[in-house]
């Protein structure tokens, strides 16, 4: 089979593989669409330098698949059909993936397979909200506005967080905040960010912090916003290195600090499976985050442009031929 492999830091290559045997309890997938995000940069250009050569198949973990074969029961789904098949491991940017069973999750109907591709994050942001304190009534900075930010913007306010107050630097990702649940928006390189979420809260920083940029700069920033001695810091982004943290402001504000990751771990993937009915049933429109589309063979420019955020770019699409 064809696959992707990220063979050093920064580079991939195409390589021939072995196609993967079908053995119990896992299906045989072929990957037909992959959304690109943060973790397959930060996979790409930021993994300790051990970890190169990456396995074949890397990096892609946002799949869209249809099942070629079974060794084994589900439930609900079955060979031929299109399923989100979770893939932890990040090689799933192959014509062929061998995926647990439990990891395919059945597509809903009434929408395309790109807009219920993007459950998989929404379903990691459903996931790490359930380490946040209580935000009723409370004011939240979301520090970054890819598309993971802005699932932040819009299950805070449907946790019943009063104010969502988002920074970013990219004025096209800024310009979609607000329509996705933002009470407010400060570009995040500003001298004056912290004085701006201020002026617009009653002179208060926030309550709760989520950074979902993973940033030296988004980081260092997060530590500002929050409250001192009340401020709880959510940690999402995956850090890019080399980072120099602010531990002296973090620790002179007196913060809480919960970092989160593995959210495919969840026992049932209810967090994504919540995700897809949120997607499948219109309550959230992703459609204006679904930026760019290229093909397989054009993979090499889909991470570039994911990399960097050029051309108004949100979230990345990558086409895999049947």
């Amino acid at each position: 089979m064809k696959a992707l492999q990220v063979v050093s830091r920064g580079q991939v290559e195409f390589v021939e593989a072995e196609k993967p045997r079908l053995k119990p309890g896992h299906a045989l997938v072929r990957p037909r669409m992959l959304g690109l995000c943060g973790s397959d940069i930060w996979m790409l250009d930021f993994c300790p330098e051990e970890r190169y050569p990456c396995p074949v198949g890397t990096t892609g973990h946002e799949v869209i698949a249809e099942v070629v074969a079974m060794d084994g029961a589900h439930d609900s789904v079955k060979v031929g059909d299109l399923t989100l098949a979770l893939t932890p491991d990040h090689r799933g940017m192959a014509e062929y993936y061998l995926a647990p069973l439990e990891n395919l999750l059945p597509l809903p109907a009434g929408k395309s397979p790109e807009e219920l591709l993007m459950a998989q994050q929404l379903g990691t942001v459903i996931f790490a909200s359930k380490y946040l304190p209580n935000v009723v009534g409370k004011t939240v900075a979301v520090v970054g506005q890819g598309s993971a930010g802005l699932w932040f913007n819009v299950m805070l306010k449907r946790y019943g967080a009063s104010k969502v107050i988002s920074f970013d630097n990219h004025e096209h990702r800024m310009a979609l905040s607000e329509r996705y649940g933002a009470d407010h928006v400060i570009h995040g390189s500003a001298d004056d960010a912290v004085e701006s979420l201020k002026s617009v809260n009653g002179g208060e920083l926030a309550d709760v912090v989520v950074e979902a940029a993973g940033r030296e700069s988004s980081i260092n920033l997060s530590f500002q916003l929050a409250k001192d001695n009340e401020g709880f810091l959510l940690q999402f982004g995956l850090p890019r290195p080399p980072i120099q943290v602010d531990y002296a402001s973090m620790f002179w504000q007196r913060l809480t600090v919960k970092s989160i990751v593995h959210a495919a771990t969840e026992k049932g993937h209810t967090s994504t499976l919540h995700a897809l009915d949120l997607i499948g049933s219109g309550v959230l429109d992703v459609q204006p985050v679904l930026t760019h589309r290229f093909p397989f063979e054009r993979v090499r420019e889909a991470f570039d442009l994911q990399r960097t955020a050029a051309d108004g770019a949100v979230k990345t699409i990558v086409d895999i031929p049947g």
